[in-house]
């Protein structure tokens, strides 16, 4: 039987099994501040935002998270260098402040490792921009963190971004996705996400030993680790028009 998606504002007791389903995000990438500030505050404060999908079972397979916010306020217009971080900041200050929206930024596709391959993760995005578009936006736009670009964490981003392949698709398979489902790639968003913490914490995510100066590669990093241990994540901001 195909999953079934909804909201959490159609199925407000489905909130503990979203957050409770289990993910493959490498350890390190779960500690940067500004999200752990803000992104448990989607379900909860814009539950019509986040949306699951579910087996016959009843079990949780995927969900996507999205936030709305003013791209075009005074100030704004671009879409930001800090990517992933900023949008959740201005998200939350428009939320507080009443400022109306414009645009959808997404926030995360998550399958869980069980349910991957099965195509769910382009599912959830296709949801996610009917979703906005029936709540009257005409874009959605999204940092995203290029899936196969840890594979080869000292090649530029702006190089990887860029890669095509015979066909003219992206090289990368989730910027792919992106761009099937009418997407566009704007510009690298190039600290996109920032983890600066002590190296006895690096050693306790990774299992590395941090005992040499310079760059460290880090599995599952999409740029080696910097010096003093602060890893600065890139991403690349694509645009869904709706």
């Amino acid at each position: 039987m195909e999953p079934k998606v909804f909201s959490l504002a159609e199925r407000p007791e489905m909130l503990g099994p979203v957050f409770d389903m289990p993910d493959s995000w490498p350890e390190f990438a779960t500690q940067d501040p500004v999200g752990n500030a803000h992104y448990g505050r989607i379900p909860v404060e814009l539950p019509e935002y986040v949306l699951f999908a579910e087996d016959e079972r009843g079990r949780v397979l995927a969900h996507a998270f999205s936030v709305p916010f003013a791209l075009r306020a005074e100030g704004r217009g671009e879409l930001p260098a800090r990517g992933w971080d900023q949008v959740l900041v201005w998200a939350f200050s428009d939320l507080r402040r009443g400022v109306c929206p414009d645009t959808v930024s997404a926030i995360s596709v998550v399958a869980a490792p069980h349910a991957q391959g099965r195509g769910l993760s382009g599912r959830m995005l296709s949801a996610m921009r009917d979703n906005a578009r029936a709540r009257g936006f005409a874009e959605v736009v999204a940092p995203v963190r290029p899936s196969a670009k840890h594979l080869e964490p000292h090649t530029p981003v702006e190089e990887y971004a860029h890669r095509v392949r015979d066909d003219g698709l992206p090289y990368d398979p989730w910027l792919r996705v992106h761009v099937r489902a009418g997407a566009s790639i704007e510009r690298v968003a190039p600290a996109s996400m920032t983890v600066a913490a002590s190296l006895a914490e690096w050693r306790r995510w990774t299992g590395l030993p941090f005992d040499s100066r310079g760059d460290v590669e880090v599995p599952g990093a999409l740029v080696p680790v910097r010096d003093h241990a602060v890893y600065v994540e890139p991403n690349v901001w694509l645009r869904h028009p709706l």
